[in-house]
């Protein structure tokens, strides 16, 4: 049997040079998460950002917009949902989903916080917490 030890990491394409920096300011300056490593390979600028739990790997080379797709969103465990959604609404991105309580009707009861944003390269970010 095949043993997965976890995520490594993600990978998220931006449309071009422009859209990969506004990225690496979005995840490093905005959200605090560290860069690890930066490379450029067949013109395509590239960087691994570290998330605590896994990678976040960014390229510059996406032929088009994100469009929608099986991944819905990536989802980080915050201390604070508010303030999180705060400071990307600060820098200017769109918040697609206010601050809330939600119940997760599960067995038992999950109760949680979550927020939702667009990132810079245009894909969806959740801020999630357990209440």
């Amino acid at each position: 049997m095949v043993k997965i030890k976890g995520i490594h990491h993600i990978a998220i394409k931006a449309s071009g040079v422009e859209k990969f920096e506004e990225a690496i300011r979005f995840y490093n300056e905005i959200l605090g998460l560290p860069i690890v490593r930066r490379w450029e390979k067949g013109g395509a600028l590239c960087a691994m950002i570290d998330t605590g739990a896994g990678i976040l790997e960014l390229f510059s080379n996406a032929e088009c917009e994100p469009q929608p797709g099986p991944l819905r969103h990536i989802a980080f465990e915050v201390e604070n949902v508010d303030e999180c959604i705060e400071a990307v609404r600060a820098a200017g991105y769109e918040i697609t989903i206010e601050p809330k309580d939600v119940d997760i009707p599960s067995n038992p009861v999950y109760p949680i916080r979550v927020g939702f944003c667009i990132g810079a390269a245009g894909e969806e970010v959740e801020f999630f917490s357990e209440r």
